[in-house]
């Protein structure tokens, strides 16, 4: 059985908007503000996530955000990427580019629950706001990875929207990674 991994780079104070600075958000491009050695260490946490990985799930914005920057690329963690099964709920994409990908169409909840069937291993999502919402409501998600960036911005779209009753998760390791930057990693409690 698959298990949901939600992996997420986000802010001190939980945003996850524009990490970039591509999407015109007055507080974004905070990702780019570390240093080299703590980007060089987080690129070998990415790269191992990816390898361990048997398949990805992202809403379709992040969807053609990642083909659009590794498709063309090469390399051990590019050619990881592109070699994973891809799988991208939409209900506007018809027909997807990027090698190895399908598209979910209809119930997400339904369609993830699928999948999670289907899949023995780690499904892991990067970035995808709204889906990442979507399966914290619905209860689909087994483990949280969240990269935290020194950075407190105030203000933007959070990791966490509201649900109807609380998620217990479990602290299962903490790292510090570079100079700056926390990886902690949460797995889902659920009742024996």
């Amino acid at each position: 059985m698959g298990k949901i991994v939600i992996s997420e780079n986000v802010s001190l104070d939980g945003v996850i908007q524009d990490p970039t600075g591509e999407e015109g958000f007055r507080l974004g491009g905070w990702f780019g503000q570390i240093g080299d050695r703590d980007r060089g260490a987080w690129a070998q946490v990415e790269l191992d996530e990816a390898l361990g990985a048997e398949a990805l799930l992202l809403g379709r914005r992040s969807y053609e955000f990642f083909a659009a920057r590794w498709a063309s690329r090469s390399g051990e963690w590019a050619d990881r990427l592109n070699s994973l099964p891809k799988y991208v709920v939409s209900a506007t994409l018809e027909e997807p580019d990027w090698n190895n990908s399908t598209v979910l169409k209809g119930d997400v909840v339904n369609e993830v629950s699928k999948l999670k069937q289907r899949v023995n291993g780690d499904i892991v999502v990067y970035a995808s706001g709204q889906l990442v919402h979507t399966l914290v409501e619905h209860d689909l998600v087994d483990e949280l990875r969240l990269m935290i960036y020194p950075f407190v911005l105030g203000a933007g779209e959070r990791l966490f929207s509201e649900t109807s009753d609380k998620r217990p998760m479990r602290l299962v390791d903490i790292r510090t990674v570079g100079d700056g930057l926390a990886f902690l990693t949460y797995q889902r409690v659920r009742d024996a």
